[in-house]
């Protein structure tokens, strides 16, 4: 199953690090790969890779938590049945916190950002981190799913270079 992704890139620093819609491509199609889930035949997604301000503003807005995060999913279906509309949903991503968050944790940006893509796609097709069990269980599929792209274990602390 394929799953048409479109990429916005409105914070240049992305860019110039890595290629974003490469990442988006690879990544993503990786997650169904690995996960299967059953949905429509002209699934699409959006990744935006914006900055703080914006990303501040949307968890603002959705999640009355007035700060920047690393990353927002907004999830067009709740999970149940993801054939019922081609639209799977949106993805944000804030620069700043998550090239902080890359040093501060020694981690390659494009690792990190790959990361991030993993567990912003597994929200969209319905998995969560609101139990233990729920934070193991996706943990184990990034794990997982980054590590069968070449990418380190983002849960390991250990930090090797990929290349986008």
């Amino acid at each position: 199953m394929n799953v048409a992704c479109d990429v916005i890139v409105d914070e240049p620093s992305w860019s110039q690090k890595f290629d974003p819609e490469l990442l988006v491509d690879v990544v993503v199609r990786k997650v169904v790969a690995t996960v299967n889930p059953d949905l429509h035949p002209q699934a699409e997604v959006c990744f935006s890779f914006s900055n703080d301000k914006r990303v501040q503003e949307l968890n603002a807005l959705w999640r009355s938590k007035d700060t920047p995060t690393n990353v927002l999913s907004f999830p067009a279906s709740n999970g149940d049945d993801l054939r019922a509309s081609p639209l799977l949903g949106d993805v944000i991503m804030a620069y700043e916190t998550i090239d902080r968050e890359a040093g501060e944790e020694g981690k390659l940006l494009v690792n990190h950002a790959a990361h991030m893509v993993v567990h912003g796609m597994l929200h969209l097709i319905g998995y969560d981190h609101e139990s233990d069990q729920e934070a193991q269980e996706m943990e184990n599929l990034e794990s997982r799913i980054l590590m069968d792209l070449g990418y380190p274990d983002p849960w390991s602390g250990v930090n090797e270079k990929k290349e986008v």
